[in-house]
């Protein structure tokens, strides 16, 4: 019987590691004997950095902007809404730089779940995964319901449209079916079946007239703005009527127009050149989204009095009050091409990381199977726009949509956390199936006979070997017998050995205090005695594990991890700090109604891990090795085959 023998305890251990277990990052290395199994598995190379613009472009500039403009600018920034798109852009920016470290060393399907399954463990993958997957099927409902208003509008009002496309209310059931917003959905849904190269090229076009909309409003509303002075700016109360704390306010709810930018990182698989295009991509994107935003921004509360602003229709009324009524058709053009581009920006992404947890063993394979001839997960999308449309044709969702920044905020901030982990604490162990066993037991062997030798390798001095199964060990530890060399070689690992641990243990207390500062300023309802408390615990922690992780170095072992030559995430540790810190500020904000909701999701989620993933997991039988030996064994492998 092994450490992890039969027995109640033994099966609670057993499942508490399975929820810490981390994968292989996948590198240049495959396992010879398992390619050709795998090899209907392969997504298509196709995507260069102009198509992932144009997905990053789609998926974020959505129709809410042409609203957001006005109820942000009437209730919390005034003139200094531009401002307001300004500091959440870089908030934004924030979590793309460590979107774009982790999508070009880890470039694989998956996105966060990807990343947090490598760095920090199986049980979070699978949370980040089933929470983004609640995100892609709510957002893609919500968008396409959104659509058929906005199409009515464009065709003379709300009963323009035919009766086939029309909103209609069963009678007895008080349900309002959307004909029109499920069509869209199933036509998406086809599109992206046919190819990610040819689905990308359509979006591009979509993107590329909402665009034109978005500039026609900006030189267009320019022109309008010199002609009479800017009479929006011209007001007694100054640029910021609300003052800096209104501009901020703004700032928390314009950042939800930059979600979307991280779809570009769940189509890494697909990318020609992940290395260098991926943050390309990313950075591209999320630089014109940020420049669109503050110029339509900019230009229309400049037209128009703040206090003065249709919260319904902002952009059509700031044009109508200067005679130019023509332009709500412009403008009702760049909402729908903006919804459509949405739609298919939020349906994107979900079969690709459903297909990266069926290939983990977490959801059945049936997810995981690729199309030989398009090259595409068509199960998983299918299933996908089967789901999304049911849903945008029976129900409204509109009381849903608050679950949708759940899961992406959720994604921000694990990602942050994973660059910390990776720089200063990378998996220095490796999983690998136990058919590897006498790859291993060969290089055993040979790390043992060249323990006699003088000139021993300190690195390969001891070798040990980690399995969730500690029953047999599979590759036993090899003793130094120099002196000297074992001195130093105990020394060395000492060292490394404390330095992991401290910074370990740093970042763990770190995000504990970003989670006592941030929930202590939020929770109004607490007496100030306990909220002042917790919230100088948590600077504290905060402050402290900021400072212990400037001063200590980070990990060499971060130059081998994945895919070299990439992207290297600046600022660190400070930059994903006060990522996490933000992400985390606007999670515990997003109101008790949604988390309750967002929790029974969660808690249906870990029943289905509990019950399948758990036992099904392609690490359950997995063997763990030192990282360090991983190329001797690969080559061992193949040299056997």
């Amino acid at each position: 019987m092994g450490l992890l023998g039969g027995g109640e305890g033994g099966c609670f251990v057993g499942g508490v590691r399975s929820l810490i277990r981390r994968k292989q990052v996948d590198s240049a290395h495959s396992n010879p004997s398992s390619s050709a199994a795998t090899s209907h598995h392969q997504l298509a190379k196709a995507l260069t950095v102009p198509h992932l613009v144009a997905i990053g472009v789609g998926s974020t500039i959505g129709a809410g902007v042409y609203i957001l403009v006005g109820t942000v600018a009437r209730e919390h920034s005034g003139p200094a809404l531009t401002f307001s798109f300004l500091i959440a852009g870089i908030a934004a920016a924030l979590s793309a730089f460590c979107y774009a470290e982790l999508a070009s060393r880890c470039p694989s399907a998956g996105s966060a779940y990807h990343y947090s399954y490598i760095c920090v463990g199986e049980g979070v993958a699978w949370l980040i995964g089933w929470a983004l997957i609640l995100e892609y099927t709510i957002g893609g409902s919500a968008v396409a319901r959104g659509i058929s208003p906005n199409l009515a509008m464009l065709f003379g009002g709300s009963d323009s449209l035919p009766a086939f496309l029309a909103r209609h209310t069963i009678p007895g059931l008080d349900v309002v079916v959307d004909p029109c917003a499920a069509i869209l959905v199933f036509v998406v849904t086809g599109l992206l079946c046919v190819g990610i190269k040819e689905s990308t090229v359509v979006q591009g076009f979509v993107t590329t007239a909402n665009v034109c909309a978005m500039i026609f409003i900006t030189v267009a509303g320019g022109y309008l703005g010199f002609k009479t002075g800017w009479p929006g700016y011209e007001l007694p109360v100054g640029y910021f009527p609300y003052g800096v704390d209104g501009m901020l306010a703004g700032a928390s709810t314009v950042f939800f127009a930059f979600i979307g930018f991280d779809s570009v990182a769940s189509t890494a698989e697909e990318v020609k050149n992940p290395q260098r295009d991926l943050p390309m991509g990313i950075g591209f994107a999320l630089s014109i989204c940020c420049s669109l935003y503050m110029l339509v921004s900019a230009v229309i509360v400049g037209l128009v009095p703040y206090y003065a602003m249709d919260p319904d229709t902002p952009i059509s009324s700031a044009f109508a009050s200067h005679g130019i009524k023509w332009a709500a058709y412009i403008v009702t053009v760049g909402a729908c091409t903006a919804l459509c581009s949405t739609l298919m920006g939020s349906l994107l992404p979900q079969p690709r990381i459903l297909m990266a947890m069926a290939r983990d063993g977490l959801l059945p394979s049936f997810f995981s199977d690729v199309n030989k001839h398009t090259q595409v997960p068509v199960k998983g999308t299918v299933i996908t726009g089967l789901l999304a449309g049911t849903l945008a044709f029976f129900m409204d969702v509109e009381q849903l949509s608050g679950m949708v920044s759940v899961g992406t905020l959720l994604a921000f901030t694990m990602v942050a956390i994973s660059v910390l982990i990776l720089r200063y604490v990378p998996p220095d162990e490796v999983p690998l199936p136990s058919s590897f066993q006498v790859a291993i037991d060969s290089v055993s062997q040979r790390l043992s006979e060249s323990s006699s030798s003088t000139d021993i390798n300190v690195e390969n001095a001891k070798v040990p070997v980690v399995s969730f199964d500690d029953a047999t060990p599979l590759l036993d530890g090899v003793p130094v017998t120099h002196p000297r060399v074992e001195k130093a070689a105990v020394r060395f690992c000492f060292f490394i050995d404390q330095r992991r641990k401290v910074a370990g243990w740093t970042i763990m207390f770190t995000c504990i205090g970003v989670f006592m500062l941030t929930s202590a300023a939020s929770i109004l309802s607490l007496p100030d005695s306990i909220r002042f408390t917790l919230c100088g615990i948590g600077g504290l922690f905060l402050l402290s594990g900021l400072i212990v992780l400037a001063c200590i170095d980070q990990d060499d072992a971060r130059h081998k991890f994945g895919h070299a030559g990439g992207f290297t995430c600046p600022f660190v540790p400070l930059l994903p700090i006060a990522c996490i810190l933000i992400n985390s500020y606007l999670l515990i904000n997003l109101g008790g109604a949604t988390w309750m909701r967002v929790s029974l999701w969660l808690a249906l989620g870990v029943c289905v891990y509990a019950f399948y993933g758990r036992t099904h997991s392609s690490l359950q039988n997995a063997v763990y090795v030192p990282a360090t030996h991983v190329d001797e064994i690969y080559q061992s492998s193949a040299s056997l085959a």
